[in-house]
């Protein structure tokens, strides 16, 4: 199984880096976590295929994890996609991709899909099958009109954890314990900053995490500038981890 970092970037192009979206081949198809904006640019860079996107899970409702989602929908219904997709996110996700594609394409929400687009609410205390996959959801503090979740992704005897956005909380301790790989927001240094999680902090509770292995990610200017003091390992786009 890989993980491979299509966009490691944060909302507004740090460091030229493409916005969130990870992509997990599960041997039986991508499981995409978050779907940035930029995230059809990002497919088409390191030559993945969006047609072979079957499941897409969703940290949280902003645009910057989730605007990808309108282009990928219409570039399945212009390239005749066939393979259903499966969408799921926090509560509300159905309605608000609804409203950011009339938003993008007015109309397009009423077009009959040549296939099958399947929206599931992600909630805590039910684990989602998505595929392959098991995807667990944590709520996180992160302000975006709706849940936000770190998510705990089986597969294949893997686990991946994944932080999306928030300040520290207990729940990445839940949501990171004994994966393979945790995936973690470092948006600042050591500058605290509410709603998002600063490396300082991240080095602090790293070794209570448990986790196997920790990759950084979504980090601003500040971070970026001063990567090369981080103990740990840093995401880029295009990098490939191989689980």
């Amino acid at each position: 199984m890989q993980l491979r970092f299509l966009g490691s970037g944060d909302a507004f192009g740090s460091g030229g880096r493409l916005q969130t979206c990870l992509c997990l081949d599960t041997g039986a198809g991508l499981l995409l976590l978050d779907c940035g904006a930029t995230s059809l640019v990002a497919m088409r860079r390191v030559g993945v295929d969006p047609g072979d996107v079957g499941w897409v899970a969703l940290t949280h409702l902003h645009g910057d994890h989730f605007g990808g989602l309108p282009f990928l929908i219409l570039d399945g219904q212009f390239r005749r996609r066939a393979r259903p997709l499966v969408i799921a996110g926090p509560p509300t996700v159905g309605a608000r991709l609804d409203a950011a594609m009339e938003v993008f394409f007015p109309g397009s929400t009423a077009v009959v899909r040549r296939f099958a687009t399947e929206i599931a609410e992600l909630r805590p205390e039910a684990p989602a099958q998505l595929g392959p996959a098991r995807v667990h959801a944590f709520p996180v503090i992160h302000a975006s009109g709706a849940p936000a979740y770190a998510l705990r992704v089986e597969c294949a005897g893997r686990v991946v954890a994944y932080s999306g956005d928030t300040e520290w909380t207990d729940a990445l301790r839940e949501a990171a314990r004994g994966a393979d790989l945790f995936v973690c927001e470092a948006y600042t240094f050591d500058r605290p900053l509410r709603y998002h999680l600063d490396y300082a902090t991240v080095r602090r509770e790293a070794a209570s995490l448990g986790c196997r292995r920790l990759v950084l990610t979504h980090m601003g200017p500040e971070m970026l500038a001063r990567a090369a003091e981080a103990d740990h390992e840093r995401a880029e786009d295009g990098l490939s981890i191989d689980l």
